[in-house]
């Protein structure tokens, strides 16, 4: 009998050792959402009670993954709530290292896939429903708090939007910010080839002078009290009123001195957002690119990547140290929380 115990606790990774290993909580979500025709995958990392057996969120044959409790029971207390949104391309689990990070430093991270905006499911033109996006984290939200499990544990007066690239302009829309149509067609038609995204929306066929009109919505959440975002897309397609009204602490990240992608320098050089709005703080990580955002890498990702010729997400500038990158991204954050 105690053999067989032991062998079931090795394969659920319960033994003493892993037991000891200091990992975060991660449970799923399955969301309804009233703008979507079918429900929303959602995923919620926080600070462990109790261990369970370990999984290894996005892991992949590129990416490392983040190992984590599944299930665990949430620790006693309350903590505050980051409600994460992932970039064009990317999904939930693929920045995990994020999540771990965060609730291991003492909050929850509340994160979904934007249906037409994720790994294997990146449309140009779904991608363009910027209230698609806010929404999702919107009903998101509704369900956590809708949740005793979890509701019981989230600091509703310290709740932040967090967001990378795409999701960086998902996390300012329900700050309050908003895009208008026209200066982001007029921003494509000035920086031609030059720009990333646009290049992608063109590739797509998409008509930058009939974009939908979600994209100009007021997509504030009042539940949100902060905001994040790390090399955000769409900056320079924000409205200059909504840029005055929006007056909550805003933490802009941007990753490297120069940028792989303009759309991403919000600095003298980029949008200029950092300066324009009322209470913003902007800080550059360097060396480093946009995709040094991205999980580290395994020894072979790269040579994959080139295989298929895919983008060089494993490439970073000269001098980089990805998981240096990574800390310091997690110690500006938890800085601007008062994590």
């Amino acid at each position: 009998m105690k053999k067989l115990l032991s062998a079931f606790l090795i394969g659920m990774g319960l033994t003493g050792v892993a037991m000891a290993e200091p990992y975060a909580g991660y449970d799923r979500l399955t969301v309804k959402a009233d703008h979507r025709p079918s429900v929303l995958a959602a995923s919620v990392w926080y600070p462990a009670g109790t261990p369970t057996y370990r999984g290894l969120v996005g892991d992949n044959a590129v990416f490392q993954g983040s190992s984590a409790y599944v299930g665990a029971a949430v620790a006693e207390g309350r903590f505050p709530l980051f409600v994460l949104s992932h970039g064009s391309g990317g999904n939930m689990d693929a920045i995990s290292w994020l999540s771990s990070a965060l609730a291991m430093r003492g909050a929850m991270v509340l994160a979904v896939n934007h249906p037409g905006s994720t790994s294997g499911d990146s449309s140009p033109r779904r991608s363009l429903r910027l209230d698609e996006r806010a929404a999702d984290l919107s009903a998101a939200l509704d369900a956590l708090l809708d949740e005793p499990a979890f509701a019981d544990h989230v600091d509703r007066s310290r709740i932040a939007a967090l967001g990378f690239s795409l999701g960086g302009a998902t996390a300012l829309n329900l700050a309050g910010l908003r895009f208008d149509r026209d200066a982001y067609a007029a921003y494509c038609a000035w920086i031609g080839d030059e720009g990333q995204d646009c290049v992608f929306f063109a590739k797509g066929g998409v008509d930058l002078e009939a974009l939908p009109e979600g994209f100009g919505a007021a997509l504030r959440d009042d539940r949100i009290g902060q905001a994040i975002a790390i090399d955000p897309g769409m900056t320079y397609a924000a409205t200059p009123e909504s840029i005055a009204r929006t007056e909550m602490p805003v933490l802009l990240i941007n990753l490297g001195r120069t940028h792989l992608f303009k759309a991403a320098d919000v600095g003298q050089d980029g949008s200029d957002l950092a300066e324009k709005l009322p209470s913003a703080v902007l800080k550059t990580i360097a060396p480093a690119h946009h995709f040094t955002f991205l999980a580290e890498c395994k020894a072979e990702g790269a040579a994959m990547l080139a295989a298929e010729k895919d983008d060089p997400v494993c490439d970073d500038p000269e001098g980089t140290d990805r998981a240096a990158v990574h800390e310091a991204i997690v110690d500006e954050i938890v800085a601007f929380a008062g994590l």
